[in-house]
């Protein structure tokens, strides 16, 4: 049975893909973690991705979390991104501190809001404003998705903990820093206001033209 999953995750069709991937979360065994994971690294359809994530969260974290930790460090966004969504999935907090201040700057964006989510989802209470302070230097960094996606991870971390850091960065010599900023304080106190930051986001887009769709 393992083997013949562990084939059907390497199979060209996605739909075989998918099937192997749901058998191993169905029936979790402990020989399927490595071909699971390797799998992550590279799978090219998102929702047979997200299949092997959950086959994975059916699996002890015992085995999975060592293996998982380990693709932080690939020379590859996938496997990292990948890894991190895993992560925060399982929710288990013996995962953060490998949730570095690297991965939290990644220069692949599709990483970086992985790393952002999970640090959300793992970081110890006492820690949260350390990561605030961290977060805030993305502050500016890309696209209203990627904008929309640090101000979620920011509100997550609770009023107490990001107010202060948006204040400061509300300082910022940065103009895009100061309006992410500003617009993300506006989102904790209206969560209605993310159409809005939408709005935002295309005005800028359309003022600075093509140079501001490149960012």
């Amino acid at each position: 049975m393992v083997a013949r999953v562990l084939r059907g995750l390497e199979h060209g069709a996605a739909s075989v893909r998918l099937r192997a991937a749901l058998a191993a979360g169905t029936t979790p065994d402990p020989g399927y973690v490595d071909g699971l994971v390797e799998r992550c690294a590279v799978e090219p359809e998102p929702y047979v991705r997200e299949t092997l994530t959950w086959a994975l969260t059916r699996h002890a974290p015992a085995m999975t979390l060592p293996r998982l930790i380990g693709e932080l460090r690939s020379e590859r966004a996938r496997a990292r991104s990948q890894a991190l969504h895993t992560l925060s999935k399982i929710g288990d907090r013996r995962a953060w501190p490998a949730i570095t201040r690297t991965l939290l700057t990644d220069g692949d964006d599709e990483v970086a809001r992985c790393a952002w989510r999970a640090a959300v989802v793992l970081v110890p209470g006492e820690e949260a404003p350390g990561l605030a302070d961290v977060l805030a230097t993305q502050l500016g960094r890309g696209g209203r998705e990627m904008r929309l996606s640090l101000s979620r991870a920011l509100i997550a971390l609770g009023e107490e903990v990001v107010v202060p850091v948006l204040r400061t960065a509300a300082r910022d010599a940065d103009p895009r820093a100061r309006e992410h900023a500003a617009d993300t304080e506006r989102l904790l106190r209206d969560p209605d206001a993310a159409h809005e930051f939408a709005i935002g986001e295309a005005r800028r887009v359309v003022a600075l033209g093509p140079a501001g769709q490149e960012e």
